[in-house]
């Protein structure tokens, strides 16, 4: 139903109102336009003098007038009315709550406010308050946008989750840019600490050497003191003894002079004269022997000089420490790179040199090293190879020097994401087998499957369950029936997830697979969507056919990929009349070199032509039943049930039962399909088991 036809149904409608209430109707030219004959309700205004009910009905036929009859409403006739009230309310808009006007039972959900005292029904998306319907025609927000009050919470919970996403990366941007404060605020307190022990450490060596040099220049003044001293002492004891002997001289001298005994006088006189000449002529060492001043040496202070500019002259680091790899510390391209430094060393500037570690011994002597500085004990390091390992080194610079080279250590950046096999992928009601490439030149720890269930409208759930530490390219899932997951996986290594690989939807509907390609016969060609074999008319010669152990070698066959779990499954093939072939099961070592339903490892339904009729076969171990079949089946629907040990044929047009293997299976079976003569046969799978299949 289009716009205009609403807009004529409205127009007729008004034109019968008005006439009713002239309480002049007139015919309805039978050329009016046609409109449908849902019945429709109107609301009219209440009149002083009430009819016995508000609400008529009216059906207009194809070449006939319009009609009116009184009617009470009833539960039955309400999305009829809903449906008038809308059409009244939203007049010739096109839209309202961004849905057509023919959706008009989504639209009136909930319109059910009439006056002020109702509460609102609606919600103005431009103003962000709720609402009245009948506001969005005739009251303030006619030219807005005004939606449900169930859509109008999904939109804005939507906004809500998107500023949530926004909010939570700005968190962790701050949370980074906070982290990698502390880490500067703790390398600022560390080069404090280890800057102010060295200037202590400097200026107690200066002083040290400082008092040790007052002591001996100390040491040499007392010494030298003593010199003088003691020369002048010696001195003093020499003028002492000169004094004695002039004193005794004097003495003599006045004694002989008072003697009066002039032959005594001259025979002692001569000897004295002698020696008083003798002592006069022996002239006195008036001069002093210590000098009053003392010597002021100069005083050798160069090492005391080179240890005061020492305290700038800072000795050369120490050789870093790298750090191992911290897990989760890397991304697809970059590593963050973590090494550590003696706590008394002083540092300016780091140089952090890496390089590919390559299995190629040639290949990694040639490879160049690249450099960065830095300033603080760590690095993120960029544009790398994803799953890589690399090797880092570091060595440290102040003004003095720079230190010896750290160790080596190997950091690895996160792996690429994975590549889903959507062709190697199964699934049944219950279960689902997953398999992927690494996509990695280097291997992986380990993978992590996400998978989240899809609901009806297409929407992801928030809710992701994760399945972790798989150690191979496949997961087998248990799942729900009858549901549809979204499916990722991620791969592991020391440096953390990979990004997630390009998700697929598996649905648990039914039994969904593929053809083994590696399987088929030489003469066998697989479609590219692995549902459809084709046998050619041209006969491949021996010589250009190509087998190996997995391929068939008689029996022109090809095995399907089910999933290795006893449950139930059915799945249907599409064949031609004119096609001889084998439908059925076989064991996955089932013998290549004969043909299915030949042995005991397979189970099949064969069709043959001859010359009278068509044949049909249900073969095990090379034995048949004589079952004859009238109706040529084109659909082939095939049921296998592990639990009751039962494989059943049917003709899946008619819903008819053909045959039922009745066997305990021993190991898993996967599906065979055959061809005799030249022709082609299309896997269906996909759907639910129906139920004629499940009867017993």
């Amino acid at each position: 139903m289009d716009l205009y036809e609403i807009r004529g149904r409205l127009d007729v409608i008004a034109e019968e109102i008005a006439l009713s209430e002239d309480e002049d109707p007139a015919p309805v030219d039978e050329g009016s336009k046609e409109v449908s004959k849902e019945p429709f309700v109107l609301v009219t205004k209440k009149q002083p003098d009430p009819p016995a009910s508000t609400f008529q009905r009216f059906s207009v036929g194809t070449n006939e007038s319009l009609t009116f009859e009184p009617y009470v409403p009833s539960d039955e006739d309400e999305p009829s009315d809903q449906r008038a009230v809308a059409g009244l309310l939203l007049g010739s808009d096109d839209v309202f709550a961004g849905e057509p006007l023919d959706n008009t039972e989504e639209m009136v959900e909930g319109l059910t406010a009439k006056s002020e005292s109702d509460p609102p029904d609606v919600f103005c998306m431009d103003c962000r308050t709720p609402t009245r319907g009948f506001q969005r025609r005739f009251g303030p927000h006619k030219n807005h946008r005004v939606v449900l009050m169930a859509k109008a919470a999904e939109e804005i919970k939507n906004e809500l989750n998107k500023t949530k996403g926004k909010l939570g990366e700005k968190i962790t941007q701050m949370e980074n840019f906070a982290s990698n404060l502390e880490e500067i605020f703790i390398t600022v307190e560390e080069n404090f600490g280890r800057q102010e022990q060295n200037l202590e450490q400097h200026y107690n060596d200066v002083l040290q050497t400082l008092s040790q040099r007052y002591d001996e220049r100390a040491s040499a003044l007392e010494e030298e003191k003593k010199a003088k001293l003691e020369a002048l002492y010696t001195q003093l004891l020499d003028c002492g003894k000169t004094l004695d002997t002039s004193k005794e001289l004097i003495e003599t001298a006045q004694e002989l002079y008072r003697n009066e005994n002039k032959f005594a006088f001259l025979q002692a006189v001569m000897p004295v004269i002698e020696r008083i000449e003798q002592f006069a002529t022996d002239e006195p060492d008036l001069k002093l022997s210590a000098s009053l001043e003392f010597e002021t040496p100069i005083a050798d202070l160069s090492d005391v000089k080179q240890m005061m500019d020492s305290i700038n002259a800072i000795p050369a680091p120490s050789a870093p420490v790298m750090n191992p790899q911290i897990p989760g510390s890397a991304l697809q391209t970059c590593v963050r790179v973590c090494w550590s430094l003696f706590s008394d060393d002083t540092v300016e500037y780091y140089e952090l040199y890496s390089r590919l570690v390559s299995e190629d011994i040639s290949q990694e002597m040639d490879t160049e090293a690249s450099m960065v500085k830095v300033k603080e004990t760590h690095c993120t390091v960029s544009n790398l190879l994803p799953n890589a390992q690399y090797e880092f080194w570091v060595t440290a610079t102040n003004t003095t020097g720079i230190s010896p080279a750290s160790e080596k250590a190997v950091y690895m950046t996160v792996p690429a994401p994975p590549v889903i096999k959507p062709r190697e992928c199964t699934s049944c009601q219950d279960a689902a087998l997953i398999r992927w490439e690494s996509g990695n030149t280097n291997p992986v720890d380990s993978y992590t499957v996400e998978l989240s269930e899809v609901s009806a409208d297409n929407t992801e759930s928030s809710i992701t369950e994760s399945i972790v530490a798989i150690p191979t390219c496949e997961c087998l899932l248990q799942l729900q029936t009858g549901k549809r997951y979204l499916i990722s996986v991620r791969a592991v290594n020391i440096g953390g997830p990979s990004e997630r690989s390009q998700p697929i939807t598996v649905s648990t509907t039914g039994t969904f697979f593929h053809l083994l390609e590696d399987t088929a016969h030489p003469c066998l060609s697989v479609s590219g969507d692995g549902f459809t074999m084709f046998y050619l008319d041209e006969e491949l010669p021996l010589s250009e056919m190509t087998f190996s152990d997995n391929t068939f070698a008689r029996c022109v066959a090809v095995l399907g990929d089910l999933i290795p779990i006893r449950g139930k499954y059915y799945w249907e093939v599409e064949v031609e009349e004119s096609t001889e072939y084998r439908i059925g099961v076989a064991y996955e070592d089932t013998q290549r070199n004969s043909y299915l339903g030949g042995n005991n490892s397979s189970w099949c339904m064969r069709h043959v032509l001859t010359p009278s009729r068509h044949k049909y076969e249900f073969l095990h171990n090379g034995w048949t039943p004589d079952i004859r079949i009238t109706e040529h089946p084109l659909k082939i629907g095939v049921y296998l049930d592990y639990d009751q040990g039962k494989l059943s044929f049917f003709n899946a047009d008619l819903a008819q039962h053909l045959y039922t293997f009745h066997c305990q299976f021993l190991h898993y079976v996967l599906p065979c399909f055959a061809l005799d003569n030249p022709g082609a046969l299309t896997l269906l799978n996909g759907m639910a088991i129906p139920d004629y299949a499940k009867l017993p």
